[in-house]
């Protein structure tokens, strides 16, 4: 994990508002930001969220593992605070997501270094709101999808 690209770019110590969402992402999730990789995934079923730590860190990770599971649980019950907190504004997708929400899954799996979050619809609209999500995400966050 430590050859993978840090999920911002050179140019985020220069933007201010990268660096408040960053901070309030720290607040939020327990972890820095800028020493953890997040992944916002599509796929054809939903997507996945994923996020670790860039080095060796057991208390990091389980704080990772810990906000990962508090988040599947939030979401489920279509409470999507916390992405608003972190980004200060309405999240793309998260009202379709939240009045969908019993077409939704959000499964929770480890990792060594934190989890992911399996966000899964087989409901066209909510698989569309989904992909917003996610797509919002990767580019606020300046994350990377996998493969």
């Amino acid at each position: 994990m430590d050859s993978m690209p840090k999920m911002h770019d050179t140019t985020a110590g220069h933007d201010s508002a990268y660096h408040a969402m960053q901070a309030r992402g720290a607040r939020a999730m327990g972890v820095d930001q800028y020493t953890s990789t997040h992944h916002f995934t599509d796929l054809p079923d939903g997507g996945r969220i994923e996020l670790e730590r860039n080095v060796a860190d057991s208390a990091g990770a389980a704080m990772i593992r810990h906000h990962l599971r508090m988040i599947a649980q939030a979401f489920s019950s279509g409470d999507f605070s916390t992405p608003m907190f972190v980004h200060m504004r309405n999240v793309p997708g998260t009202a379709t997501m939240a009045a969908k929400r019993s077409a939704i899954t959000y499964t929770v799996t480890d990792s060594p270094r934190g989890g992911a979050v399996r966000i899964t619809t087989h409901d066209p609209e909510a698989l569309a709101a989904v992909h917003q999500f996610l797509a919002f995400q990767r580019s606020d966050h300046r994350a990377q999808s996998r493969p």
